[in-house]
């Protein structure tokens, strides 16, 4: 695929690739063209927010005729390319069919195979509509009206998704009530390599999924470690475990605006020691922690000279927290602790009470502090 702009897009010296939304209008321009009598354009030009008009290779196409040899729906697809984003979706087939409805019903959209379903309240779409969501639609419409000649067509829209559904196992969406398939997604179109917005997408999805089911508290945790860790402490239902990986910014940020009661922070030491210390982003390669900022945590906790310069003198994170642990310092206490007040920071005036839970790598818990 080639595009416009892409140029400017590549000043990380990484390729940046194509959303699912895109991905699925160019498929759904392509057949569209082909529908109202003329040649399947390939590849197939489509106009994106941001002025961006990137052109789409189709992977295949095909007319279906009745028996009397008249079209009746057109089908286009084409391969994601996600630059060098390591998304799930990267190589999948966008594959989507067009037929016409009549005159007033506009756009319909359908969930072919492999593109999921919407079970429940609290995502941006209602319950029992294809998991294809407002941008991307959004896109196809505007698309298709210029094919139209300015108008909105009257056409039924049917995106689907080659093993998707296999695709989906991969993904958060069976924890967001979104079955049988992936969601279409992308605001922009274009996918940025290692911006993980797909993920930081879900956490903000599955605290809106938790507050439409009305719970009161929730857990952000880091991995699968913790979440067995916080599943046992507080035996809560499976929509409100947050799998927020690496990115407690974007817990915090969203629940700054859409606040629930509680919020349980659970994960590996050495994260929550880089959050005490001040970072969102919990990734080694985005965020390192400081040994020093331990030794001096823990000295607050009551450890002598000696032992605050040993554990700041200390390797990795872990070590740290066994010097101190030696010592009778209660340095994962202190880490949780200063970790709750950096987020009730970021939370700012919202009303959520909150705890940390600091877990070692087999699960255990190495430091606790209780809600505030």
């Amino acid at each position: 695929m080639t595009g416009g702009r892409r140029g400017q897009l590549e000043t990380s010296g990484l390729r940046p690739g194509w959303t699912t939304g895109a991905c699925a209008t160019a498929a759904a321009t392509a057949a569209y063209v082909a529908l109202v009598g003329a040649e399947f354009p390939d590849p197939v030009v489509v106009r994106l927010p941001q002025g961006r008009t990137p052109a789409f290779a189709l992977t295949r196409h095909h007319l279906d005729r009745d028996d009397n040899g008249r079209v009746v729906a057109a089908t286009a697809a084409v391969t994601k390319d996600a630059g060098d984003d390591p998304d799930v979706t990267h190589g999948a087939v966008v594959e989507v069919t067009v037929r016409s409805l009549p005159t007033g019903e506009g756009v319909v959209f359908r969930a072919g195979p492999g593109v999921g379903t919407i079970t429940r309240a609290g995502l941006q779409l209602t319950v029992g509509e294809p998991a294809i969501n407002p941008a991307p639609r959004a896109m196809i419409r505007d698309n298709l009206a210029v094919v139209a000649g300015g108008r909105t067509p009257d056409l039924e829209v049917s995106v689907g998704i080659v093993d998707g559904e296999e695709l989906a196992s991969h993904t958060l969406n069976g924890r967001l009530g979104i079955v049988g398939g992936l969601s279409v997604l992308g605001t922009t179109g274009v996918v940025i390599p290692y911006s993980c917005s797909a993920w930081i997408d879900s956490i903000r999805l599955g605290i809106d999924v938790a507050r439409a089911r009305g719970l009161t508290h929730v857990a952000a945790t880091t991995g699968s470690t913790s979440e067995r860790t916080v599943r046992d402490l507080y035996r809560l239902p499976e929509v409100g475990l947050l799998d927020m990986g690496d990115f407690a910014g974007a817990v915090l940020k969203h629940l700054r605006r859409h606040p629930v009661e509680r919020l349980t922070l659970c994960g590996g030491f050495a994260k929550f020691a880089k959050l005490a210390d001040g970072h969102l982003d919990l990734h080694s390669g985005r965020s390192r922690l400081d040994l020093s900022f331990l030794g001096r945590l823990a000295a607050v906790a009551g450890a002598d000279p000696g032992v605050a310069e040993a554990v700041a003198a200390s390797g990795t994170g872990l070590q740290a927290l066994h010097v101190a642990t030696a010592a009778g310092v209660p340095l994962g206490d202190a880490v949780a602790l200063a970790a709750r007040d950096q987020a009730k920071r970021i939370l700012d005036e919202a009303p959520v009470r909150v705890d940390v839970v600091c877990v070692d790598r087999a699960g255990a818990v190495v430091g606790r502090c209780a809600p505030a």
